[in-house]
This record gives structure tokens, C-alpha cells and sequence, in this order.
């Protein structure tokens, strides 16, 4: 058994390398910093192969793809996220968020679930995030760019349904977590009340585990957490406008973190 996974050298995609690993699962580790996918390496038990790849880049996600065949679990989770308002964010890094959030997201699955497909089996689990059911003001670009990642996964999971095939895919759709994304985005999550905020944050452990476990049950969408679970029920009767506003008295109490 072998499972792919992209952004493994932190976070949520380092996490469930360690739980595939401890699965009994052979990986293959893609990121674009080749040192900590060593660190990783070392300290699991299982076969680890290092692809240091960087899929802004179009030709190398098409190579990536081609793994498809040799691997029965391939986890799209590499992704960033750029904070501020439409008209003081930088064009440059928005693009390349773009490119890594959506445009590399959409090949490697595209052209996976085509290989799976040939089998009629495997598992993909593509990572969003919560932010894709919700309007983004001062996070717009990436509020935009994961709730691509939600329907393209919801689309291809009912085409793969009307096909029986037995090829699933899902979207997980955390809440905050405790990782490198704060860090990324220039953006701390504090909001001036560090243990109510603490108390919302999910771990990329907790997350991880709750995620691989719902991807082997076969869930299309993975929420992780109660309250996150009750944020999206109450999205589905809160007009559009109003959460708008909502999102950006939240948005507006994360401290930006300087250069």
C-alpha cells in the first residue's frame, strides 16, 4: 500500500504522512523544501520516497500525476493562503496561490481520478478548508480558491458516483489549526482572546486522524470539530450579505504580521 501526498514537509500534509505511515502505508512525500521531507523520512517506519517539486509549476504537477499508478491514496493538501484587503494585497503572490491552490489542485485530480478510474479503486482526499462555504473580505482570494477546491471535489464525486465507480474522493474543510498557514499568509489568528481562540483551534493531529479516518468511510465533505460543523449549518440560513459583514469583523481582529 503507498499513498502520495503534496505539502508534506509541514502541517496538516507532515501529519498525515506520520498517520499513513503508522497505517502501514509506503510514502511518497512532495514539497518544495526537500530538508524537511529528510527530517520527515527519518523518522517514520515505512518506505519514504522524497519529490521535491514545486506545483506552481504546470509541467511538474503532469509529471506528479503520473505517480497516480502506483499509489492507492494520493492527499492534495499543499496550498497557502495570502491575507489583506483586495487592494493593498500583492498581485505576484496572489497569482501564485492561485496556481498552487487551484490550478495544481485541478490537474493532479483531474488526471487522477482518470488513472484510479482505470482500476476502479483508490482514495483521494483533497484539503480546503472552511473558509470555502463562506464570502472572504480581507482573505478573498483564498476564501475563492477553496471553494474551487470544494466543488470541483463535490462535482467529481457525484460523476464518479453515477459511473459506480468504487474510486472516492473527498474535501476536507478544517477550521483553524495550529500550523505553518498563520505564518504564510502573514496573518496571526489571535483575537484578543488568546484562550477562547485556543479553545477553537483544532491540532493537525486531531485534524489528521479525523480526516483519514473519514476519508477510508467513504465521506464526501470532512468537517473536523463540533463548532465548526455548526458555523456551516448556520452559513446555509444566514444571507450572503450578512456573513459578509460577519467574516469581516472576525477577519479584521487578525493582527498582520510584519515582513
Amino acid at each position: 500500500m503507498k499513498a502520495l501526498i503534496t505539502g508534506a514537509s509541514s502541517g496538516l500534509g507532515r501529519q498525515m504522512a506520520v498517520i499513513m505511515s503508522r497505517r502501514g502505508y509506503d510514502i511518497i512525500a512532495v514539497a518544495r523544501r526537500t530538508e524537511r521531507l529528510e527530517e520527515l523520512k527519518a523518522e517514520l517506519s515505512t518506505d519514504v520516497e522524497i519529490v521535491t517539486a514545486d506545483l506552481c509549476d504546470t509541467e511538474q504537477c503532469i509529471e506528479l500525476a503520473k505517480r497516480a499508478s502506483e499509489v492507492d491514496v494520493f492527499i492534495n493538501n499543499a496550498g497557502f493562503g495570502v491575507f489583506g484587503d483586495l487592494c493593498s494585497t500583492d498581485l505576484d503572490a496572489e497569482l501564485k496561490m492561485i496556481d498552487t491552490n487551484i490550478k495544481a489542485l485541478h490537474i493532479l485530480t483531474k488526471l487522477v481520478v482518470k488513472e484510479f478510474k482505470k482500476h476502479n479503486s483508490g482514495y483521494i482526499l483533497n484539503v480546503a478548508s472552511l473558509a470555502a462555504f463562506f464570502p472572504g473580505p480581507l482573505f478573498g482570494a483564498y476564501y475563492a480558491t477553496k471553494s474551487y477546491v470544494l466543488r470541483i471535489t463535490q462535482a467529481a464525486a457525484e460523476e464518479l458516483r453515477r459511473s459506480n465507480s468504487n474510486v472516492k474522493i473527498s474535501a476536507l474543510c478544517p477550521g483553524p489549526v495550529k500550523t505553518e498557514f498563520g505564518k504564510v499568509a502573514k496573518v496571526s489568528f489571535g483575537t484578543g482572546n488568546e484562550k477562547g481562540a485556543k479553545s477553537v483551534m483544532l491540532t493537525c493531529e486531531e485534524v489528521s486522524e479525523y480526516a483519514i479516518k473519514k476519508m477510508f468511510a467513504g465521506k464526501q465533505i470532512i468537517i473536523p470539530g463540533t463548532l465548526m460543523k455548526i458555523a456551516v449549518f448556520l452559513r446555509r440560513i444566514t444571507p450572503d450579505k450578512l456573513l459578509a459583514r460577519i467574516v469581516y469583523a472576525i477577519q479584521s481582529k487578525k493582527c498582520k504580521i510584519r515582513d
